[in-house]
């Protein structure tokens, strides 16, 4: 059991109860909150109300939540590799080419799968306490909640955009210098698989700095703002920088010139976006610390930068 806050924000006044719970707590189904409210677990400025009665923003929702089990997924004992651990949240550092939801052609050997087996509780917690997510093929930090309360703490940090996510990545092209990026991105308009900016999409920034430039290639570290699907990778091919090995937004695969013999063999072995998730920062969620967690990109990234490195002191003339 849990017991959920909310205020309801100004731009949802009009609408009806069961209408708002489903947008403060987008965790739960409008059937199950629906069920709540008729189980008098819902309270509006500590009073009792019908779930067809009109909020006008601003009223505080309190949401006694059941513990239940949310998922038919199955666990399994797959190695996590665990930065951080207490009562109420987990850090881990996912590898590239590891799902974090199950999904079409993924219904196992995810991170939630694994997940469930670590951490069995997790059967009682939206998404097993997942929040967050990051591309299959990016590597890094994610955080996982433990507890109902500190899953709905984290998803208001998420919503509020007071969780720091910094990323590295590495793009096709020399930029001039950093920037911020505050496009829309939607669905793609006609391959259903991608994303791209759209102006009917939902907001999205993306602030970069450069930290390290190449011949035809630079280091960036990215800060969000925000979280939408593939974010860095669309905005990055939006300027024309697409990320190194990102077989989706790069389009088709050229070997640059001015490559040397090392640096071809590392990019043709590249087979991912040059992307890692290197710095998390979040509210405690029991204790209201601010806590941050930082690492290092993987083997694969250390090694293209390696061989940029060495090959940008190549004679090239």
């Amino acid at each position: 059991m849990a017991i959920l806050t909310a205020e309801v924000p100004l731009e949802l006044a009009g609408k009806r109860l069961d209408q708002v719970l489903v947008e403060i707590f987008p965790d739960y189904s409008r059937n199950k909150l629906q069920t709540w409210i008729k189980a008098l677990r819902v309270t509006v400025n500590g009073v009792q109300i019908k779930a067809n009665d009109r909020l006008d923003g601003g009223e505080t929702v309190v949401l006694d939540a059941e513990a239940e089990e949310v998922t038919e997924y199955l666990a399994e004992d797959i190695p996590l590799d665990i930065i951080y651990e207490d009562d109420d949240i987990l850090i881990v550092n996912k590898p590239a080419g590891l799902v974090v939801h199950p999904g079409a052609g993924n219904w196992t050997g995810t991170l939630q799968n694994a997940l469930l087996f670590h951490f069995p509780d997790a059967v009682t917690i939206p998404r097993s306490g997942i929040v967050h997510r990051i591309d299959k093929d990016t590597s890094g930090l994610l955080m996982v909640a433990k507890t109902l309360a500190a899953h709905h703490s984290l998803v208001e940090q998420l919503q509020a955009r007071e969780i720091h996510r910094e990323y590295l990545a590495m793009t096709i092209g020399r930029m001039t210098g950093g920037g911020t990026l505050d496009e829309p991105i939607g669905r793609h308009p006609t391959e259903r698989k991608k994303f791209a900016v759209n102006y009917n999409g939902k907001r999205a920034i993306t602030h970069y700095r450069v930290l390290e430039r190449f011949l035809r290639n630079t280091l960036i570290q990215v800060k969000l703002e925000t979280g939408r699907t593939h974010q860095i990778r669309v905005h990055m091919a939006h300027i024309k920088m697409p990320l190194v090995g990102d077989p989706m937004y790069s389009g088709r695969f050229q070997m640059p010139k001015d490559c040397g013999s090392e640096l071809e063999m590392v990019l043709r072995g590249f087979k991912r976006q040059a992307l890692h998730a290197e710095k998390l920062g979040l509210i405690h969620p029991r204790t209201g610390e601010y806590m941050e967690w930082e690492l290092p990109m993987p083997d694969d990234m250390q090694a293209l930068l390696l061989a940029l490195r060495e090959n940008d002191t190549l004679d090239h003339s």
